[in-house]
């Protein structure tokens, strides 16, 4: 009885459906109008998310006053900026020295841990401790063409010559300063950036 029921009411559907066939034509123009309509606010979002990230500015001021976490996310956006299309935070819990992670236009997998010091200078100096867990994981575990601590605040003496030693980059105070003014990508801040990994018009 329910199957017969059934096949009656969709048979009486297609009837009423066929006799009116404009009320399809309008359920497509109105769906069609809807998707277009988002479509393009979807265009003009990405269009605006491009302006923003190309006009990107912090000044030292900014960056000392976020969180932590603001500014992981700073430090992300500033990528994004450069040409990393894909740059992420990926920090937190279990986050095994990756804060950020980015593929740069040139190819090459950058894996940045950042140590935020809401005091700038007069907080507590980034050591070779933090040195040692960034070169333990950002090769072997996350894939780094490019590992890379940032902070805001001071880089002991010990710390800067272990990462020279293992080649990690360190981007100190001075050079943050530098890159978040937006002068230049921070590839073109670093000593000894390795290669491109794919051929382009700039390189």
């Amino acid at each position: 009885m329910a199957v017969v029921l059934a096949v009656g009411l969709v048979g009486a559907v297609v009837n009423w459906l066929v006799t009116h066939w404009w009320v399809m034509v309008v359920v497509a123009a109105i769906s069609a109008l809807a998707g277009g309509g988002w479509l393009y606010q979807r265009q003009q979002r990405a269009q605006w998310e491009a302006v923003r990230a190309q006009g990107l500015r912090y000044g030292l001021p900014q960056l000392d006053a976020l969180h932590h976490a603001g500014f992981e996310d700073a430090v992300r956006d500033l990528m994004r900026r450069d040409g990393c299309r894909d740059a992420a935070r990926v920090g937190g819990g279990g986050d095994l020295g990756a804060d950020v992670k980015a593929t740069d236009p040139f190819g090459r997998r950058w894996v940045i841990q950042c140590k935020h010091r809401r005091n700038g200078l007069a907080g507590s100096a980034v050591g070779t401790p933090d040195l040692q867990v960034l070169n333990g994981t950002a090769r072997q575990i996350h894939g780094a063409d490019v590992a890379v601590i940032v902070t805001n605040g001071r880089v002991t003496a010990p710390a800067v010559a272990f990462a020279k030693q293992q080649r990690l980059h360190v981007v100190d105070r001075h050079t943050l300063a530098v890159w978040a003014s937006g002068s230049r990508p921070l590839w073109d801040l670093l000593r000894a950036v390795p290669p491109p990994r794919r051929p382009t018009t700039l390189s």
